[in-house]
């Protein structure tokens, strides 16, 4: 049985704590956060945009700490599952390999690239000394059903190849986060909202040479932007248009349309006036003239977190790497995102 603490109960907490009490194989045997009222199994305090309702939680047989590191130490523990801010993203999971536990670790995996090269370092020394220890990154859009399709269909081979594709994530200004736009603490849409399409441009395309960004900057963030992604004389061209508006009226918008030598796939999703739906329902143009619709199961978005952490639980049970949750192309996502920064704010084509 893996026995899993969870640092950190907020909303993605939640979530995971819900997600690991279906899976077999795994026991959430710990959780630590300041907030006696959360380690005394009183969650009503907490919100989200989707799932259940916080509750009041049974934590019988569940250690707590009001300290993360008091859970590291904790002997019988073999991962820590980090949902905490961003920002401490790093140094937590650091210690946490350090202390010889496997660490699945929240995106975005950290505010800067050198604290992911960090981290990516730091699994790597407990490979280096026997100790083994993986890092995962939890990237849970490849586990959304249009996601996974998309992947499902681009890997099969059956269309030919890759050769590009046009992504949107889009949301209305979230001001009742205070620290949404502070650079050290969330990063903005950037790091929050597009980091999902950066990964999955970078999982589905590979790494592109670099990047061309326009659009608009707020408190020295990007706020609204068109990117250009680069993959020199391989001849695939991505974009990617992401960031928020002012308007809350349409609070979520995402979608894709991804080009194969014999099929196009389409998708667009909005939530418009409170309200749910496909304006574009996961569709495949084939070469033969026909649009086919896939029945894609699970549509609630607790799903793919459970199917993120059962890929966790399957890995560390096997004792191998994730192909979706490597520290490595999260790493990567997060150098995307830096570069597409730096082009927004210097108006150049940025190296990658």
């Amino acid at each position: 049985m893996l026995r899993v603490g969870i640092a950190g109960i907020g909303f993605m907490g939640m979530v995971h704590h819900l997600s690991y009490a279906k899976l077999r194989g795994v026991k959430v045997a710990a959780i630590a956060d300041p907030s006696a009222e959360k380690r005394a199994g009183d969650w009503r305090s907490i919100k989200g945009n989707f799932g259940p309702p916080g509750a009041k939680m049974d934590l019988s047989g569940v250690a707590t700490y009001e300290s993360v590191d008091e859970m590291i130490a904790d002997p019988s523990l073999d991962a820590i599952d980090v949902t905490l801010p961003p920002a401490l993203h790093a140094d937590v999971a650091c210690r946490a390999l350090a202390a010889g536990k496997h660490v699945f670790c929240e995106k975005p995996m950290a505010m800067r690239l050198a604290d992911c090269d960090r981290m990516v370092r730091a699994a790597q020394r407990t490979q280096a000394n026997g100790a083994g220890k993986q890092l995962y990154i939890g990237h849970v859009l490849p586990y959304f059903p249009e996601y996974a399709w998309a992947l499902k269909e681009i890997e099969s081979g059956k269309h030919g190849a890759l050769l590009g594709g046009a992504f949107k994530r889009v949301i209305s200004d979230p001001a009742w986060l205070t620290h949404y736009w502070d650079a050290d603490r969330v990063g903005g849409p950037m790091l929050d909202l597009h980091i999902h399409d950066a990964h999955f441009i970078r999982l589905a395309f590979g790494k592109p040479a670099g990047v061309t960004t326009r659009g608009r900057m707020r408190n020295g963030l990007p706020e609204h932007w068109t990117t250009q992604f680069d993959f020199g004389d391989e001849g695939v061209a991505v974009t990617a248009t992401s960031g928020t508006i002012n308007q809350q009226g349409r609070p979520f918008q995402h979608g894709f349309e991804i080009h194969l030598e014999r099929a196009t796939l389409v998708f667009d999703f909005a939530v418009i006036g409170g309200e749910g739906a496909y304006l574009c329902p996961p569709t495949l143009l084939t070469h033969d003239g026909k649009a086919k619709r896939p029945k894609l199961a699970g549509d609630d978005p607790m799903d793919a977190f459970k199917a993120e952490l059962r890929e966790v639980v399957r890995c560390l049970q096997s004792d191998e790497p994730s192909p979706v949750l490597g520290a490595e192309l999260a790493r990567d996502a997060i150098q995307l995102c830096q570069a597409q920064s730096k082009s927004l704010a210097t108006g150049r084509r940025v190296k990658v």
